[in-house]
């Protein structure tokens, strides 16, 4: 199928552009997908594919919200503000118990509270709400031992972090990314879409897989129990990620786990403003900041998937693109990242949920035509 490709690239980023075209050429169904690249501040793709996309349509970019709502966290402990080695239950008084009370800031947001749901689950208002998931989380036992290993708190990790930033900030943590982040750059990625915008809001669409595809969903088996956890599959219903991404109270609430609203150009111009100037603002992240929470966190096998070295502080890794690269990625195929050594900020969104979830294939064909950009330079 044939989807039309617009939008602009700045000389010397031709092979994106190219790479972008035989992406959105190869899908069956159309992406409806965006592509932005900052270049130490400076814009030089904008790209986008699809029937009813453009480069300013809004849409859910999941656990790219991730990204966001931990800036907030390292702009705070930058500040001096947080404490990385201080236990959480210092900050949150009723975060005790079953070894919680032992927790620190630094376990939290390395994902190791072993907080990953609540006995029963959440319904879509419910897990729309970070101040409700922090209370429940409060009170429950951990599904192991905090501290002990460290598993992708998928859909809550920004609710116990955001309860943290409104015990010491009295703002929410939505409130302080608004404030701090999203306002003076201007992005296009909400935690939180106010009224104006909703006319630019588009829905998540449903992945439409091929019957190869098909087959290998249904041979690959049961959830693992935590893993059924983490993304709320073990209620009655289990949740539909898209219902989620689309609900009325997540547009307008804006969990900070999964919960964001926002375009490639959003997420990309996140990270350009986290790693260096921009539009005459310095930098957001001082250099060592950047660094340790790039930094390995998490060595050795996550409990949830079996993936292995996967978290640096509330951000993942990005071996691939280098040592002192973060980033996150959203469960329709999305991925934003930013390499302090390149100077490359990175922001890739999909409306049409891709096969098989979790970040996309194509961003492994992207990230290399970027790289070899750079490296043309």
């Amino acid at each position: 199928m044939g989807v039309d490709v617009n939008g602009t690239v700045a000389a010397g980023w031709e092979r994106v552009r190219e790479e972008f075209e035989a992406i959105a050429a190869g899908e069956p169904h159309a992406p409806e997908a965006q592509l932005a690249v900052h270049h130490r501040g400076r814009r030089v793709v904008d790209l986008w594919a699809g029937e009813d996309t453009d480069g300013d349509t809004l849409s859910g970019v999941f656990s790219i919200t991730k990204g966001a709502a931990h800036l907030v966290v390292a702009l705070l402990v930058q500040d001096g503000t947080l404490e990385l080695d201080r236990p959480v239950s210092a900050y949150w008084p009723e975060f005790t118990g079953e070894g919680k009370e032992r927790l620190t800031l630094r376990g939290l947001i390395s994902h190791q509270a072993g907080l990953i749901g609540v006995d029963g689950g959440f319904d879509y208002d419910e897990i729309a709400d970070d101040a409700l998931i922090a209370a429940r989380l409060a009170g429950q036992k951990p599904y192991w031992e905090p501290g002990s290993g460290y598993g992708y708190h998928a859909f809550v990790i920004g609710a116990l972090t955001g309860e943290v930033v409104r015990r010491v900030t009295g703002r929410s943590l939505q409130e302080v990314y608004e404030e701090r982040v999203r306002a003076p750059y201007g992005l296009d990625l909400y935690m939180g879409l106010p009224a104006s915008q909703e006319g630019r809001w588009k829905p998540v669409l449903e992945m439409l897989p091929t019957p190869e595809q098909a087959e290998v969903q249904a041979a690959a088996g049961p959830v693992p129990d935590l893993l059924a956890v983490a993304f709320n599959w073990h209620r009655e219903p289990p949740m539909d990620l898209v219902a989620h991404a689309n609900h009325p109270r997540t547009r307008e609430l804006g969990p900070a786990s999964a919960g964001g609203i926002g375009s490639a150009r959003g997420v990309a111009g996140l990270y350009a403003a986290a790693i260096g100037p921009v539009g005459g603002r310095e930098a957001l992240l001082k250099a060592e900041t950047a660094a340790e929470f790039a930094r390995l966190h998490t060595p050795g096998q996550e409990l949830l998937t079996g993936e292995t070295d996967h978290f640096g502080l509330g951000f993942e890794r990005q071996p691939a693109v280098g040592p002192l690269a973060f980033g996150h990625c959203g469960a329709a195929g999305g991925q934003g990242f930013a390499d302090p050594a390149t100077g490359i900020a990175y922001g890739y969104t999909r409306r049409r949920f891709g096969f098989p979830g979790g970040i996309a294939p194509e961003n492994e064909r992207l990230t290399a035509a970027v790289l070899d950009a750079v490296r043309g330079l």
